[in-house]
């Protein structure tokens, strides 16, 4: 079909909408459920069946935990809108289980207690009308800091990630066994919205075997009460070794090449039903790339031939969303210990998904509700979409407020007293937990310096280093992509600078390292990522010994109690934070921070990291969702790690590029 004619059909097919979506029609759940409930998903024959009825699963993927709960209803009922029966997510473990046996499903206390109630997101799911896919992992991927692992794992000498090995288990249980009694009373046998679970995630793309790893998974479901469907999903090239296929739906992850993968799938599993749990409606951006988009036709096009093969089809994304904090993950193109190959991902999660990240309805999202309506031979009873509130623009704010990284170090207490750098991971904080996220700091006092005395890093920076002497940075601004091939980036293996042209005595020495993200995806050897300096420092050739190690971890505890705020020292070629305050009146809305004339760093905003900014791009403004407002006086913090503009400014919409000063 042309662009056009399929423009033209997909108008007739709205303008129908409201006629289909009459009061006369059952809802998703009369219709599957109003003779009450005797069996779950069904998967042995070669169409689903749900509670005895035929059904094709009309699923879109929307990550709780990546949007603000307060959006959780607008996001779950323009799902229900597009008629969609199903809702599908991932569980992070790493938020869950923030700090080693410590937990929040919503309660917890940590700083994104207000993103993790998953019983409370699940229930208002079946409120709106949808059933509900879970992948609790316990590895998820999804584009994800550690691909929801929790770093604090990696304290565990010789534990082998995604296997068998008891170490791993012992925590995976411990965790669901936390987890999955929230989830056993939300099943769709006992009348809750769970229709099934996944057992780990693209297992077969890790190249590992390791059937006694997934077998062990299962027996955990089952021993805690999770009676459901239980499904797999890769790549139909990666055979079965990432399935149980006597025990396990299998399904197919893949945005092109429909029918094949289809075929390949069926294949594999004759005479069950044909599911498309990831059908990849957009790409994730690197920093340093272009923002990745897949236009409107091709994505319908191939949609449409996934629901004619037939099969029962997962749209992920369908609701664009946020990596919040310091929560993206990254690639690794290289092996091992070498992080030369690292991709840190961006904070925007838009995903170019037919919900976009602010919640807005677009012309894939039509699409989408088009084809659903063409081939759902069940009709039921669809909400209005509800409407999406103009986000705000906030004037200009001068910037006048600032604190110099030195001098928060100065002040920094308990410094942590090393005789050898330590990755974050390794540090003694947080329950014994040592540290997940953020920056970490590396201090030598006293230091003499010869002229022209060489630092040199060995091995790699886990993510990037700022080099401060005497509180004065010797790092280059930057001013072009290529920067990342420079000192001061994880591309270069034994990095040098020169640290003075002249000899000093008596020189403070700060490395400030900041974790840019640990890798979400590939072979379990890349799943070993300790961040900050790992290995030997030296001077002119001499190992540097006895260190004081400062936890940059931004947590909303000490940012509330940042002090000692001052009138711009020094706005150019400095780490530094800068304040400013401005007033939210009711209705609260959405806005964009625009941080084009920013170079690197973070923005907070009362007291929570929003995001990461980085002028060589693509994301040049970061979304602020309504409910991290407050009516009244609002604060911004960024913390800047070269050079701040005079203000702060906002957007009403989502800018992508490179900063205003890269070439």
């Amino acid at each position: 079909m042309s662009g056009s004619m399929f423009a033209f059909s997909l108008i007739c097919t709205i303008f129908l909408l409201p006629l289909i979506s009459s009061a006369d029609l059952p809802t998703n759940y009369e219709y599957f459920t109003g003779d009450g409930i005797e069996s779950g998903l069904n998967a042995d024959q070669r169409d689903f069946l749900l509670n005895g009825k035929n059904i094709t699963i009309f699923s879109g993927t929307f990550h709780y935990f990546r949007v603000h709960q307060s959006q959780w209803r607008d996001r779950l009922r323009k799902i229900r809108a597009a008629g969609f029966n199903t809702v599908e997510t991932y569980v992070p473990w790493n938020l869950h289980e923030f700090q080693s046996g410590v937990y929040d499903f919503g309660k917890g206390a940590s700083d994104f207690e207000t993103f993790l109630d998953i019983e409370e997101f699940l229930k208002t799911a079946q409120e709106e009308d949808l059933f509900a896919l879970v992948r609790p992992g316990p590895y998820i991927c999804a584009e994800w800091e550690f691909g929801g692992l929790p770093s604090w794992l990696l304290r565990e000498d010789g534990i082998k990630f995604r296997t068998s090995d008891p170490i791993y288990l012992k925590y995976v249980e411990r965790y669901w066994n936390q987890l999955l009694p929230i989830l056993e009373p939300l099943q769709f046998t006992q009348n809750g919205p769970i229709i099934a679970l996944q057992v780990e995630n693209e297992y077969g793309s890790t190249g590992n075997n390791d059937s006694a790893y997934l077998e062990a998974l299962v027996k955990l479901y089952r021993d805690n009460g999770i009676k459901e469907l239980l499904y797999s999903s890769d790549s139909p090239s990666s055979g079965t070794r990432g399935s149980l296929p006597d025990t396990l739906l299998l399904t197919a992850n893949f945005n092109s090449n429909p029918s094949e993968n289809l075929n390949e799938l069926n294949a594999l599993q004759p005479n069950r039903p044909s599911m498309t749990m990831e059908y990849w409606s957009g790409w994730f951006d690197h920093f340093g790339e272009t923002h990745h988009t897949i236009d409107v036709d091709t994505y319908s096009k191939i949609y449409e031939e996934i629901l004619t093969h037939p099969a029962s089809v997962n749209i992920y994304m369908f609701v664009g969303s946020t990596s919040f904090g310091f929560t993206n993950g990254a690639n690794m193109e290289t092996e091992g210990s070498n992080n030369s190959g690292l991709e840190p991902d961006v904070t925007s999660y838009d995903y170019d998904a037919p919900l976009t990240e602010a919640g807005e309805i677009t012309a894939k999202y039509n699409a989408t509700a088009a084809l659903i309506t063409k081939y759902n031979p069940v009709k039921t009873k669809l909400p209005q979409i509800p409407e999406t509130p103009e986000r705000v623009v906030f004037d200009d704010i001068k910037i006048e407020e600032q604190l110099l990284l030195s001098e928060i170090i100065d002040d920094f207490p308990n410094k942590i007293e090393s005789e050898n750098v330590l990755p974050m991971e390794l540090l003694d904080i947080n329950n014994k937990s040592g540290q997940s996220y953020g920056y970490i700091v590396y201090r030598k006092t006293d230091l003499n310096l010869n002229a022209n005395a060489e630092l040199l890093i060995n091995g790699y920076v886990r993510d990037t280093v700022l080099v401060l002497v005497n509180g004065n940075l010797i790092n280059s601004v930057p001013t072009s992509k290529d920067v990342l091939d420079q000192f001061g980036f994880w591309k270069l293996a034994n990095s040098s600078i020169t640290l003075t042209k002249t000899a000093l005595k008596g020189v403070t020495l700060d490395l400030v390292v900041e974790n840019n993200g640990r890798n979400n995806f590939g072979n379990l050897g890349q799943f070993y990522q300790f961040k900050g300096l790992t290995e030997e420092v030296t001077i002119d050739g001499e190992t540097v010994k006895n260190w004081q190690i400062v936890p940059l971890e931004f947590k909303k505890s000490w940012n509330q109690q940042l002090s000692g705020w001052h009138e711009i020292k020094d706005s150019t070629a400095v780490p530094a934070l800068y304040r400013v305050t401005f007033n939210a009146k009711a209705p609260l809305r959405d806005t964009y921070i625009n941080v084009q004339e920013w170079r690197k760093g973070i923005v907070i905003i009362n007291n929570f990291v929003l995001g990461r900014v980085f002028a060589i791009g693509p994301q040049q403004a970061l979304y602020l969702p309504a409910g991290l407002l407050i009516e009244g006086d609002n604060e911004i913090i960024v913390f800047e790690h070269f050079s701040a503009p005079e203000y702060i400014k906002f957007s009403k919409d989502a800018i992508w590029g490179v900063g205003t000063y890269i070439q």
